[in-house]
């Protein structure tokens, strides 16, 4: 039997298929198990990771022009110890710190949001058993189980998406106090 038989008779047994669906099947599993409430979860983590990858590329590829322009724009001052030059001294750090932490705000609504979204799957979960143990009349483990699992699932989630995003904002708020500290020592204005 050619190697070609084989692998039409491996992709008519379903090896191959089954092979390469398997992992999409686990995760289908996995928010089937955690029910709705884990595709809200999904999204916030889609939404967090998002904006920590930008602030990322924010402080590795933009913010070292924008610090170099701002040094050049002060630089190139002829007054810098007057009043209005102290004044447009703050402006350019005002809005150095403004832009640097600019998606901070959402990341920090974000990770408390998706403990509070596991808590909601969590009660859906309880939820589903007590109407269970209702219906019935009496306590079926195989059910209960189900109900709680669920619970489980969506709470694990939930934290697991948080504490993944929390040293982030932490790191990315320190950056961002850092590089303000820094930009006021780098645009000095002179004594007069």
């Amino acid at each position: 039997m050619s190697l070609a038989q084989n692998f039409g008779g491996w992709i008519n047994n379903g090896w191959v298929v089954n092979g390469l669906t398997a992992p999409f099947r686990s995760i289908q599993d996995f928010f089937d198990a955690g029910g709705p409430v884990l595709w809200l979860i999904f999204a916030a983590a889609l939404v967090m990771w998002t904006l920590i990858i930008e602030r990322w590329w924010y402080f590795r590829e933009v913010f070292p022009q924008e610090q170099e322009r701002l040094r050049h724009e002060w630089g190139h001052r002829t007054d810098r110890q007057s009043w209005y030059a102290r004044r447009v001294r703050a402006m350019l750090i005002s809005q150095a710190n403004v832009a640097m932490g600019a998606t901070l705000p959402i990341m920090s609504v974000v990770i408390p949001m998706c403990p509070l979204l596991g808590l909601l799957g969590t009660v859906g979960g309880m939820l589903e058993v007590f109407d269970v143990m209702t219906i019935q009349g009496t306590a079926d483990a195989g059910t209960m189980a189900s109900g709680v699992s669920h619970a489980m699932v969506a709470t694990m989630s939930g934290l697991a998406v948080s504490l993944s995003g929390m040293f982030f904002v932490h790191h990315f708020q320190a950056r961002v106090a850092r590089e303000t500290e820094r930009l006021n020592d780098v645009l000095a204005y002179e004594e007069g």
